[in-house]
């Protein structure tokens, strides 16, 4: 039997073992004995071993018992109906999908060929000598503005930068991918491979350019970190040794063919992925990052949006709150009580919880303690 049989055949007895265990009598409670209670025996009672899952013994099958198995449903199955050809293949593909995760996918009517939304650029400077760049969409023009960010930053005693990938959509442009990374990784070395199904379309992208920026780098990441993003990350951590805070990324870095169906759905199929140096793929499994500190989605898109109006650097330090001293006891005066009331007449809870970007926040503190370090 060949590999897809295998997990055609695997597939089909996952989706009917629940059916038929469903359909299984329920065993009758045993009798209650009126014999005396046995002496309690110093020995110690064996630990329970835990039960296999389903995918587990399905995976302990081999070629022949996958195939007995469907035979035996086909024989002996009450719901004969359940068992035709296209409830077979239904099953077939719907195993598929799920095991084969993040490499296929079955899009809807209309909506394959949409488009993310671009994300602007963004840059900052906080602390007076950390550089934050939120690279949003993976596209020429972010490109030419974080040119322009790392020539001026080059200008003011920048010596750390925090790139974020947290908000840059899922794309496949992997070539203006590697235009990004070659900006921190040295001329001459290989970025990463593009492998194909076909190894005559392979690609390899390596760095023709010296890079713009050499300090310390962070790189921020999370689940909506993607396709191309990934890419940009994985390099930045194997060649210019960037750190990685956040969460891990999606592992969906791949290239994929959308084939059309007759329903006018779409079977999106992976057909390449991105490969490190050393052969080191970066799916199915994303990227791990060094310090994991999670923020929810909701609490991130505020505060991408506001940081529009407001800068980042609220989102990251305390404001410094006002404290009764000596002088504002001679002077009859409350600081702290002020601050209340004047949040009250402004119709605030003096209670509610600033937005905090944490992941930000464990980058600048972890930038702070390497320069306290370093200066020592």
């Amino acid at each position: 039997m060949s590999g897809i049989q295998t997990v055609v055949a695997a597939s089909v007895v996952a989706f009917f073992a629940s059916a038929a265990l469903a359909q299984a009598p329920k065993p009758a409670a045993p009798a209650v004995s009126a014999s005396p209670a046995p002496l309690v025996s110093a020995t110690p009672a064996p630990q329970p071993t835990s039960t296999p899952t389903t995918e587990s013994l399905i995976n302990s099958l081999g070629a022949d018992e996958l195939q007995q198995s469907i035979q035996l449903l086909k024989t002996n199955y009450l719901n004969a109906e359940g068992l035709n050809e296209t409830e077979l293949n239904r099953a077939t593909l719907q195993g598929l999908l799920a095991r084969l995760g993040r490499g296929v996918m079955l899009v809807a009517p209309g909506d394959a060929g949409k488009n993310e939304s671009k994300t602007p650029f963004y840059a900052e400077i906080l602390d007076g000598h950390i550089g934050y760049v939120r690279v949003g969409s993976l596209t020429p023009e972010n490109l030419q503005a974080l040119d322009t960010n790392l020539q001026a930053f080059a200008g003011k005693k920048i010596d750390a930068l925090v790139l974020d990938l947290r908000a840059s959509p899922a794309t496949t442009d992997f070539a203006t991918a590697a235009e990004f990374a070659k900006r921190f990784c040295a001329k001459g070395k290989t970025i990463f491979i593009l492998r194909k199904t076909n190894p005559r379309q392979e690609r390899t992208f390596t760095s023709d350019r010296e890079p713009s920026f050499n300090g310390l780098l962070i790189v921020l990441t999370d689940g909506d970190t993607t396709g191309a993003a990934e890419a940009v990350a994985g390099v930045l951590r194997l060649q210019d040794k960037a750190l990685i805070i956040g969460e891990p990324t999606a592992g969906r870095a791949v290239e994929y063919s959308d084939l059309p169906l007759a329903s006018g759905k779409t079977l999106r199929i992976a057909v390449g992925e991105v490969v490190l140096p050393e052969k080191q793929p970066l799916f199915p499994g994303g990227i791990k990052p060094d310090i994991a500190v999670e923020l929810p989605r909701s609490d991130k898109r505020q505060i991408f949006q506001m940081s529009t109006a407001k800068g980042m650097a609220p989102f990251v330090f305390e404001n410094e709150r006002a404290h009764l001293n000596e002088a504002a006891l001679l002077a009859g005066k409350n600081p702290e009580l002020e601050v209340m009331e004047a949040a009250q007449r402004r119709g605030r809870n003096a209670e509610k919880i600033t937005l905090r970007d944490l992941v930000l926040q464990r980058a600048v503190d972890v930038i702070t303690s390497l320069s306290i370090y370093q200066r020592r």
